[in-house]
């Protein structure tokens, strides 16, 4: 076998034949790779080296202290998580040394303004500012653990050690908590009485809910809102709901309630009499609570438009059919926009579908079509299956619009305009506006009055049948709250001159 092998490799063979376990061992020792330089960027702040026991370790540079560090059994996970809180590390020392820092001011980064601001990094204030961007922007708790938003923390602050979604969820807790005391603090101290706004609705499950909002203004005359509960409540009846609202009064220690504003639901006045009683009893109601109910004008103007469109509902239901079959395919969609173009229509409204059981919707839907009176026509021409199939449609009457219809929805566009701003300015909850409910209210009367003497007859019984829902919450003075009329005499700008030409021009005249 020596023979074999040949020249200069024969006693390496003679070798492998006599001892099989020493050849093996050569053979691996010089197939060993060279020792490759450590690639993480922890090891820039340890030291390594062998102890007695022959054990591969690692020593801190800063703080002395010492880790495995063999690199087939000791990953880097442990040195990492050292250095972010040991203490002796330069950047985790925490000095009484501020940073200057530029901010801009808030709604105007775009101009160049801003305030030269002291800046110190603190680890609880920016999980507490991380907690409070989850809950403002609504985002998921795991939000903290996506690469995107690790990356951009490890570059903008790599000291700040990012929390899990569990601690995030707990910091939004927490931070419910501490907001919740500030506002019972708050309330306790104030000597400004409360409003209370309550609305209850079911959900797909048959669940009922209930939300709670509290207005109110501060020592620093600024208007807030509130929201101070959120629940499930066992029915809609009214004393369910006057127990629920009385529970969570009490949980707030609230008694220096103002009003209460609800909807027309016959079970809120049941709700409002229980609470007056309550109220009463705790000895800070206002005229013993004569004033307690005040009655949501946007629902009111909801439910005088909706009992309108029904004596011209034909009209909007041969428009909406005819919205929902474009709507119904891209290829139909796009033959429309052809027709748009080659009309030359320029509008930038789009066709949009209405929700039944919100006349706002419907408004924006009517106002959005009937500027595309002509392209409707067109597409007529062109698609030969929009009139037949509308035509034969399950409900009568249903059929494609005509010229009449085209002009009663663009009268009641004209008409449901005035109504549509009207509850965008009564619903605002970021002003004040019942200084200007009588205002508006006097507003809808005279525009009732004005639009009942419409040439066109549909649309003059349409605004009649308005009329007859009107009276029946504001026809009657004695029906109305007087706290409308004392607002509007506090308004410097109105004064009782006003109050008095109005109750003139509405109840006598009128």
């Amino acid at each position: 076998m020596s023979q074999q092998g040949g020249g200069a490799s024969t006693p390496y063979v003679s070798d492998q034949s006599s001892n099989p376990r020493d050849s093996s061992e050569m053979i691996a020792t010089s197939r060993k790779r060279k020792n490759m330089k450590a690639r993480s960027d922890v090891w820039e702040h340890y030291t390594k080296f062998v102890n007695e026991e022959g054990e591969q370790k690692a020593r801190c540079r800063y703080c002395e202290k010492e880790f495995h560090s063999d690199p087939r059994r000791n990953g880097t996970s442990a040195l990492k998580t050292h250095i972010a809180s040991c203490k002796k590390f330069p950047p985790n020392i925490n000095t009484k040394q501020t940073q200057l820092n530029y901010q801009p001011i808030k709604g105007q980064e775009g101009d160049g303004s801003g305030t030269l601001t002291t800046w110190k990094f603190d680890q609880e204030a920016i999980r507490n500012a991380l907690a409070r961007m989850v809950i403002v922007d609504e985002l998921p708790f795991k939000f903290v653990e996506n690469e995107g938003f690790r990356d951009l923390m490890s570059t903008a602050c790599p000291r700040f050690r990012i929390p899990s979604r569990s601690k995030i969820t707990r910091d939004c807790f927490k931070f419910f908590l501490d907001e919740r005391l500030k506002l019972k603090k708050i309330f306790k101290q104030s000597s400004q009485m409360i409003c209370l706004t309550t609305d209850t609705w079911s959900s797909l499950q048959r669940i009922n809910y209930m939300v709670l909002t509290a207005h109110y203004i501060d020592n620093d005359w600024k208007l807030h809102k509130k929201i101070i509960n959120f629940c499930q409540i066992s029915s809609h009846k009214g004393e369910a709901i006057g127990k629920a609202v009385e529970k969570c009064l009490l949980e707030w220690g609230i008694d220096k309630v103002f009003t209460i504003t609800v909807d027309n639901a016959s079970s809120n006045d049941v709700a409002v009499g229980y609470l007056r009683r309550r109220i009463n009893n705790w000895g800070s109601s206002v005229l013993q609570g004569k004033y307690l109910h005040m009655r949501c004008i946007a629902h009111i103007i909801n439910l005088v438009v909706c009992d309108g469109l029904k004596e011209v509902g034909i009209s909007v239901d041969r428009v909406r059919a005819a919205v929902k079959y474009v709507r119904g395919s891209p290829a139909r969609l796009k033959l429309f926009k052809e027709c748009v173009e080659v009309e030359r229509i320029q509008s930038k409204s789009s066709l949009c579908l209405d929700v039944s059981t919100r006349w706002n919707s419907t408004y924006l839907m009517l106002n959005a079509a009937e500027k595309f009176e002509k392209a409707f026509e067109r597409f007529d021409d062109q698609d030969p299956f929009f009139g037949s199939e509308l035509d034969s449609g399950d409900v009568d009457g249903i059929r494609k619009p005509d010229h009449e219809d085209w002009e009663n929805v663009r009268r009641m566009a004209t008409l449901l305009q005035n109504f549509y701003e009207l509850t965008i300015r009564v619903s605002g909850s970021l002003y004040v506006t019942s200084n200007t409910l009588f205002h508006e209210i006097s507003e809808v009367e005279c525009l009732l009055k004005q639009w009942s003497e419409s040439d066109a007859y549909k649309l003059g019984m349409m605004v009649r049948r308005m009329k007859e829902k009107y009276d029946k919450y504001w026809g009657d003075i004695e029906k109305m709250n007087k706290l409308i009329y004392i607002a509007v005499v506090l308004d410097p700008r109105n004064k009782m001159d006003f109050v008095k030409f109005a109750l003139i021009d509405i109840y006598i005249w009128g």
